[in-house]
């Protein structure tokens, strides 16, 4: 174990990979409620289970999402981003029609680029703690 989490196994090799991951709305538009919040934090936690992937924690602003996600690395993180985004995407346009009005070009939601970042040896206390910390919408 390495900060409270167990040192996973696949069929050739035994990890532990944690990346950061933030994704902001196009234009950072404010769009996020906490109920948005709560819903993308669901959806996002179903993409991570099909990706075989654990959503250690999450978090965010109106205009923002911030992932700790623990995967194996037969993962590519592009693919899984790309997944994470699209999906949550579509299933917010579906489920909160309100929120249609910030989707640009009829389908964007999110910006195109992201941020990834591995933990480069921080305890994974400290940044769990810094994405608990975003402070949520009104």
């Amino acid at each position: 174990m390495v900060d409270g989490y167990p040192i996973r196994t696949g069929r050739h090799c035994t990890f532990l990979l944690h990346a950061h991951l933030v994704f902001v709305t196009k234009y950072r538009a404010c769009v996020f409620t906490d109920e948005h919040l709560r819903y993308l934090e669901q959806a996002m936690r179903q993409v991570c289970e099909q990706f075989e992937c654990e959503l250690v924690e999450f978090n965010g602003g109106d205009n923002h999402v911030h992932l700790l996600v623990n995967f194996p690395p037969k993962v590519a993180l592009t693919r899984l981003v790309n997944s994470l985004k699209g999906v949550s995407s579509r299933y917010l346009r579906r489920d909160f029609p309100d929120i249609r009005r910030y989707y640009w070009r009829g389908t964007r939601l999110w910006a195109g680029s992201y941020f990834a970042g591995s933990l480069d040896g921080a305890p994974l206390s400290v940044l769990q703690q810094y994405i608990d910390q975003q402070n949520h919408p009104n």
